[in-house]
Parts: structure tokens; C-alpha cells; sequence
């Protein structure tokens, strides 16, 4: 079957298609939601999208916590050689050592909203990656369902085989008796013989797809490949799908408000207007507040006599009397940087009109899928409805010849033939049954509805 990355499967839908009765479970066969399951917590590219959610989270607590003013400490000690300024406000020739300790803060306290804006802009942006992780999911989970009904139509290509070699060597034990009770020419014989090994060999291509396929799941599951892997085979009637083939543009009015890669788009778009607001704000004047404190001690400050230097300052009298206090405002007005700030806002309206394409051209794209997904839903319904009759009609005429083959009335190549005919039919049938399913199922979850089998 084509491989298909429309849209969306959660794995609540899956287990709906998932839950009915299983026939002939295998001891360790994966179900449809094991697989899914698998495949979205080992898959790399949504491991790696993930990451990218995680990158987008801690940017958004940023831009939060950059509403905060800043605070920030500073301590330096100095070592000072030749002349220095001393204590009396004097110069002399000493060494000595100097400490300052130093803490400040600053919060904007207007900037055109710039702030607000950024952390606007940084949810926008987690939701929208949050989003494209849903949409990664979606593909995966479509793919491994993709490849499990594909599993299923070749072990039916298997058993149709199986039955088929089941009949002709039951014709040759048949033919071998005709001919030994001189009946039946040899030739006949051998021309069923012939035939059985034809069969044979189709058998052996067929599981040989399967194979194929069972490794094609293998390796999306990311598992390592094992002989003993195999899938459930639910019950599915694919008879009572036809309530499912909407109108297109009913699907498409409940898919567009919530398929996450149009929420995606969105959520991008509103990022872009909200980056525009940033970068007008630089066009505009911006308000600080800031305080600080300052304080600093030397080892060779002395108290001052009318007779000269007196005793070394104590540490916490000099951490006392040095100490420095300053509050203020700043205003800082944007004049004339090469026009800077007006060519960064005027790119960023060039980008939102872009992301304003952006997006139509995903809501295009939805309307061509739905549009091509239901055409194809009911063409594959009038395929299955054909071939379902096509089947019916030559398992009749084939039951008719065969009565007539037993009566010795037709030869083994039109026995042959009619048999031929059968396998044909039967195989276009599986594969019409189970395009049929594929399709209404990705129609079904683009409007929303929980698959029931």
C-alpha cells in the first residue's frame, strides 16, 4: 500500500480501531496501539522535537523572569604599588591594599511593552512547537498504521494462496486417480501438476511480502529484526464504513480549527505579530530605575591629628563611613543609529505578511487533502463494492466448472483457468477491502470521529 503522511492518529483513535474482538491471537503479537506506542516514544524526530518544546519552555521562563530587576554584587581587592591616594586625601609613596564591595539594581520600567511582548511572543512559540510535536506524532502513528493494514492485506494474499494450492492438489489426487483408472489422459495430470507449481511459487512471493512487511513495521518500531514478530489480526467489517464518507467541506470546516499543523501556522503568525511589537518599541524612548550601594576599606587608611597620622581605620568604621548610596531614572532616547531600529521594524512586518501566506497556503493544502482524501475514500468504496461482486461471480462460475471438470465435460485448462480467475478476483478484493479502510479511516480523523469497527 502507498505510504501516507496525512494528518493525525492520537492513540485514544487507534485503540478504538484496536478494541474489537482478535481471533487467533499470536502469545506475543503487537496490537495496533502497542505499535503506535512504540513508535512515538522511540522514534528520533519527535525525541528531537521534544527537545525543541523543551528549548522553546525554557525560553518563555525567561522572557518571564526578565520582567524581574536585575540584581548583581560585585567585590574586588586591589594591590597598589608606588604613590596612592591616601585617606586625607593626600598622595604619598606606600604599598597597600584596597577592598570594595559593590551591589546594584536596575528594572525598565517602560520600553513600549517590549517585555510584556517578548513573553507573549515566547508562549506563542512553545505552543506552536508544542503543536508541530503533535504533528510529528500524527505522521508516525498514520505510517505505522499504514504498514500494519499492509501486513494484513498480504497475510490474507497468503491465505487466499494457501487455499487455492489446497484446491489444485486436491484436483491433482483427483486427475492421478481419473488417470489411473484411464479416464483422464496424462497430460491433464501434468497440466495440473504444472499449474500447482505455479501456484506455489505465487504462494512463496506472497509470504515473502509479508515478510517484507512484518520488517517494514520492525523498523519503524525502531525494534531489531526477529523471526518470531507478528501483529493481531483484528475483525473488521469493512461493510459498516460507509457512514463515514462525509462531504468534504464539512470535514474540512472541523479539520482547519483543529489539525495542529493549521494551530501551528497560527500560533506562528501571532509569534510574528507580536515580534513586530518588539522591534517598534526600539523606535521609542526607554525608562530605567536603578540603585546601587558602594562601600570600600584600605589597609594604610589612618585617622588624622594636628600632629600627624594616627591609628590604622578599623574595617567596619571605614565600611561605615565609605559607603555610597545612588537612586535614579534613566532615559534613554533612541536618535539616530543608521536607521537600525526602522529597518528591523519594517523586516519584521515583511515577516508577518509572509507568515500571513504561511498559513493560507497550509489551509490550501488541508482543503487538497480532504478533498483528494474523500475522492479516493469513495472511489476505493465503488473498487471494493466491484470487486466484492466480481469475487461472488467467479467463485460461482468456478464452482459451475468444477462440477463440470468432475463430470469430465471441461479440460484441466479451462478448469485452470476458471480457478485462475478466482485468485485474481480475490486478491483485488483484499486489496480494494483494505485501500477501502485506509481511506475512510484518515477521513474519519480528519473530522474528529472516533474510529468504531
Amino acid at each position: 500500500m502507498k505510504k501516507l503522511t496525512y494528518g493525525y492518529l492520537t492513540t485514544l483513535l487507534l485503540a478504538a480501531f484496536l478494541l474489537p474482538a482478535f481471533t487467533g491471537m499470536a502469545q506475543d503479537a503487537w496490537t495496533l496501539e502497542r505499535c503506535v506506542q512504540h513508535a512515538i516514544e522511540n522514534n528520533i524526530q519527535i525525541k528531537q522535537q521534544t527537545l525543541n518544546v523543551n528549548y522553546r519552555e525554557n525560553q518563555e521562563t525567561q522572557a518571564r523572569l526578565n520582567r524581574l530587576p536585575n540584581l548583581n554584587g560585585q567585590i574586588g581587592y586591589d594591590f597598589n604599588f608606588g604613590r596612592s591616594l591616601n585617606y586625607d586625601n593626600t598622595y604619598t609613596d606606600q604599598n597597600s591594599q584596597d577592598a570594595s564591595f559593590y551591589v546594584g539594581s536596575e528594572v525598565t520600567l517602560f520600553q513600549m511593552f517590549a517585555k510584556e511582548n517578548t513573553l507573549k511572543q515566547r508562549r506563542l512559540e512553545l505552543q506552536a512547537a508544542l503543536m508541530d510535536l503533535e504533528k510529528a506524532r500524527d505522521d508516525i502513528a498514520l505510517n505505522v498504521v499504514s504498514a500494519y493494514l499492509e501486513i494484513l492485506f498480504n497475510k490474507e494474499l497468503v491465505a487466499t494462496a494457501t487455499e487455492q494450492l489446497t484446491v489444485t492438489r486436491e484436483q491433482i489426487e483427483h486427475n492421478r486417480k481419473q488417470v489411473e483408472a484411464g479416464n483422464l489422459a496424462r497430460g491433464k495430470l501434468l497440466e495440473t501438476e504444472a499449474q500447482f507449481a505455479s501456484e506455489e511459487l505465487n504462494l512463496t512471493n506472497y509470504e515473502n511480502q509479508l515478510k517484507l512487511s512484518l520488517i517494514n513495521l520492525e523498523q519503524l518500531l525502531e525494534l531489531p529484526l526477529s523471526d518470531g514478530f507478528d501483529i493481531v489480526i483484528p475483525e473488521i467489517d469493512a461493510s459498516t464504513l460507509t457512514k463515514s464518507l462525509l462531504m468534504s467541506e464539512s470535514v474540512y470546516d472541523k479539520a482547519v480549527q483543529e489539525r495542529p499543523e493549521i494551530l501551528s501556522k497560527e500560533f506562528t503568525l501571532s509569534s510574528l505579530e507580536k515580534q513586530a511589537a518588539i522591534a517598534k518599541a526600539q523606535l521609542y524612548p526607554t525608562l530605567t530605575a536603578g540603585a546601587s550601594y558602594y562601600t570600600n576599606y584600605n589597609n594604610k587608611y589612618r585617622f588624622t591629628t594636628g600632629t600627624g597620622p594616627g591609628d590604622l581605620i578599623p574595617f567596619d568604621e571605614q565600611f561605615r563611613n565609605n559607603r555610597r548610596l545612588n537612586v535614579g531614572l534613566t532615559l534613554r532616547i533612541p536618535v539616530f543609529n543608521g536607521y537600525t531600529a526602522r529597518t528591523n521594524y519594517k523586516n519584521t512586518i515583511i515577516q508577518y505578511e509572509s507568515g500571513k501566506y504561511d498559513l493560507q497556503l497550509e489551509k490550501n493544502n488541508l482543503r487538497k487533502q480532504i478533498e483528494q482524501v474523500h475522492a479516493n475514500a469513495i472511489a476505493a468504496l465503488k473498487k471494493y463494492e466491484s470487486s466484492q461482486k466480481a469475487v461472488k461471480s467467479a467463485e460461482e462460475a468456478f464452482r459451475y466448472v468444477q462440477e463440470k471438470f468432475n463430470l469430465g465435460i471441461v479440460t484441466p485448462l479451462e478448469f485452470n483457468d476458471s480457478k485462475n480467475k478466482v485468485t485474481a478476483a480475490q486478491s483485488s478484493f483484499i486489496q480494494a477491502k483494505y485501500e477501502y479502510i485506509f481511506r475512510v479511516k484518515i477521513l474519519d480523523f480528519y473530522n474528529g470521529v472516533a474510529i468504531q469497527l
